[in-house]
This record gives structure tokens, C-alpha cells and sequence, in this order.
């Protein structure tokens, strides 16, 4: 299955995708995916997106794209929230609102949508929700990828990065050729300071507290589905899998 060119979640409005997405086997899922940094997230996104024929819906893609003037065109919203970023404040629920809402064609895609990264908060759930009704469309689940504190803390602790090119590397995980030295540009390699130890678990007691009501919101809803995150990619989608069956979805197994 073809896995879809997202240009036209970066580019907005009447926007399409260069390549389609394939029909998906069965009723077209769109889901939320949640779960703190380190947890694998990004991965199982890739995994959904491409068995599912989804588009991966990145708002964090659409904020990094805006700092490419030549493949975005910013709208007003689009401006506001990059103004807000680097005053170093967070981007107001209102402005990520009106960003999504600017995507309606790709939250209507043929192939449903994996959303990443939004939403974060109760007002911004209950404004996704206006959103999708205005659309036509409705939200299947809701996905938490759940990691004990300890071992996010080993994961993201072994996190190297160049600061020259940007490349990632991990101690153990994805070992550099040549130690402490980036494969693909021969800089010097560093942990950066929010991924020592106490800086994780700072991060993390922020981020439990932060998510606790939206989970809770969810729950109540019925479409909350806790994975733990454990495990090879392939164990964790297997694992998702067997957990959706406490849903009623009508969407088919791929």
C-alpha cells in the first residue's frame, strides 16, 4: 500500500496530495495518537499510516515547515502561532484550532487521518470535535502509548545529536560509526540538556499532569485505548491491535 505524500497537510487549503492514498481495507480509520516523548509514537504513526492507506497529520510538521518560506504559504494563524513560538510561549489553543481547521480536505481524506501531536488539551479535544462534526467525519480512538518513567528516562538519555546537521543517534540503539562523531557530517556529537536524566523526569511530571484530563476526557467518551509501550515496533502494533477489540469499531483489520 502506497503511503501517502502529506504536502497538501503542510501546504493547506485546496492543497492535494501528489499521490493518493490507496483505498483502506475496510472503513477508513482516523485516530488520535498520544503519548509522551520517548515512547515511540513517531513509529507507530508510520506503521498505522502505512497498513491503514492514513495520512499522518503532524502539527508539529506544519509549525517546522513554516520556517520554509519557499514550501509554505503562511496563512494568519500560521503566522501567529511561529510569533508565539519564538517568543518562547506556547501556541494558544484558538490559533492550533484554526490551524487543523484550515486542513478540512485532508481531514476528510478518502484514507482517514493518523493526528499527532494534537490535541493537548480538554478546549482543544472539544474543539476538534466541533471540527470533525463541521467536516462530516468522526473520530474512531484515541491511542496513549504508556512507558514507565524509568525506562523513557534510559531512552532519552542515550539520545545523541549533532548540532551541526541535526542527525540523531542513541548509545545503544543507533551507535555512530566512530564514537561521539555524527555519520554524516563529522561533527561532535552531544546529549542535549533537556535529555540529561533530571531534565526527563522534569519534563515528565509536566507532562502526566498536563494530560491526565484529556485521557480522563476520552475515557469517558469510550474511545480511549492504552498500549503499553513495550517492546519491538511490530509487539506494540500487535499490542494495539488486540486492545481496540474493547472498542466498537467498525473499522477492519488490515
Amino acid at each position: 500500500m502506497n503511503k501517502p505524500i502529506e504536502i497538501a497537510w503542510i501546504r493547506g487549503g485546496d492543497a492535494r496530495c501528489d499521490i493518493q492514498p490507496d483505498k483502506p481495507p475496510g472503513s477508513p480509520w482516523r485516530l488520535v495518537l498520544l503519548g509522551a516523548p520517548g515512547v515511540g509514537k513517531g513509529t507507530q504513526a508510520e506503521i498505522l499510516c502505512a497498513r491503514l492507506g492514513a495520512c499522518h497529520l503532524s502539527t508539529g510538521d506544519i509549525l517546522r515547515s513554516a520556517e520554509c518560506p519557499t514550501c509554505v504559504t503562511r496563512s494568519q494563524a500560521l503566522q501567529s502561532a511561529i510569533l508565539n513560538m519564538r517568543k518562547g510561549g506556547l501556541v494558544p489553543d484558538e490559533t492550533m484550532l484554526e490551524l487543523v481547521g484550515e486542513r478540512g480536505r485532508c481531514l476528510r481524506c478518502c484514507g482517514g487521518f493518523v493526528l499527532d501531536g494534537f490535541p493537548r488539551t480538554v478546549a482543544q479535544a472539544e474543539g476538534l470535535d466541533e471540527l470533525l462534526i463541521r467536516e462530516g467525519v468522526v473520530l474512531d480512538a484515541v491511542i496513549t502509548y504508556e512507558l514507565s518513567v524509568n525506562e523513557i528516562v534510559r531512552r532519552l538519555s542515550g539520545r545523541l545529536v549533532c548540532p551541526d546537521c541535526k542527525a540523531v543517534f542513541h548509545r545503544t540503539k543507533k551507535r555512530p560509526i566512530r564514537e561521539g562523531i555524527c555519520d554524516a557530517c563529522g561533527g561532535r556529537l552531544v546529549r542535549r540538556a533537556d535529555d540529561e536524566p533530571d531534565a526527563i523526569r522534569t519534563r515528565m511530571t509536566l507532562y502526566e499532569e498536563k494530560i491526565g484530563p484529556l485521557l480522563e476526557w476520552y475515557a469517558r467518551k469510550g474511545l480511549l485505548i492504552r498500549v503499553p509501550a513495550y517492546g519491538a515496533p511490530e509487539e506494540i502494533y500487535a499490542r494495539m491491535w488486540t486492545c481496540r477489540q474493547s472498542l466498537r469499531v467498525t473499522a477492519a483489520s488490515p
